[in-house]
């Protein structure tokens, strides 16, 4: 009778890394790397917030989407992770994806607990700018061009804070079901500032992915901001609204992934 023998899995091509930042903050960083050599401009390269729940689910999307001969580009996918391996470790994307919720009222948290330290989102935008991106830089050719962030829920809120505080960091933004309620809606006055200083000095793509069986408060946010980002559409952004039929909060995660390889290369 045959038996079965186990093995470690290791997926193809990814490896992982780990990167303290000059604050002392301790990342695992999970690259998946392309089998083909460099386009001329470089590789087109996606970073993923929460790293652990996104990154294999993701680099296995790009290496499916990305198969010759008559798949797309090759793509670099980048996850940021932390130590503990968690698929969303709360207490660090609480402070990395928030924003300051001075004078806000947070909603409160089951059992009652505290929210964790929050509102270091300008901190961890830093970190990838000035650390992060220029480590990728050295280590491959990268395509200045084609630049991704993609996040989800309190991940989508800093999708939409870099976007809206640093827009040359990335060319293109997936806000997956974003957590707009944060501090009693302030992306929303973020966008509204931004929609004035925007100069359309450079080309942008923004995608914003729900499902439709979210509660209606996390549609209604995304919808406002899909709204009020497509009013934008003559200054260079170009927004895509998706909203997934039968899909929730976390269900909804893999048609998200689904369309980052040919969001990225359009």
């Amino acid at each position: 009778m045959n038996k079965l023998t186990r093995n470690p899995y290791i997926a193809d091509r990814c490896y992982e890394y780990e990167m303290s930042s000059i604050r002392g903050d301790h990342y695992r960083i999970l690259i998946g790397t392309p089998v083909e050599e460099a386009p001329v401009n470089g590789y087109p390269v996606i970073y993923a917030l929460d790293g652990d729940a996104l990154f294999q689910t993701l680099a296995e999307t790009v290496r499916l989407q990305t198969r010759k001969p008559k798949g797309l580009g090759p793509i670099l996918v980048i996850g940021i992770g932390y130590p503990s391996k968690e698929p969303f470790d709360m207490d660090r994307r609480c402070l990395d994806f928030t924003i300051p919720a001075e004078g806000s009222v947070l909603p409160a948290r089951p059992e009652g607990r505290p929210w964790p330290p929050h509102g270091g989102a300008d901190q961890f935008l830093d970190f990838i700018e000035r650390e992060l991106k220029p480590v990728i830089a050295g280590e491959w050719s990268i395509d200045p061009d084609r630049q991704l962030i993609v996040g989800h829920s309190l991940g989508g809120l800093l999708v939409l804070h870099a976007l809206f505080a640093k827009p040359h960091l990335f060319t293109h933004y997936a806000a997956g079901s974003p957590s707009t309620w944060w501090a009693e809606d302030k992306i929303f006055e973020e966008q509204a500032q931004f929609t004035q200083t925007w100069q359309n000095s450079a080309s942008i793509r923004l995608q914003l992915t729900t499902g439709a069986r979210e509660l209606p408060h996390m549609l209604d946010g995304s919808d406002r901001m899909g709204q009020a980002m497509r009013a934008l559409s003559d200054r260079g952004i170009t927004t895509d609204i998706i909203r997934f039929e039968n899909e929730d909060h976390v269900s909804v995660l893999p048609g998200m992934l689904a369309r980052l390889p040919r969001f990225i290369w359009s």
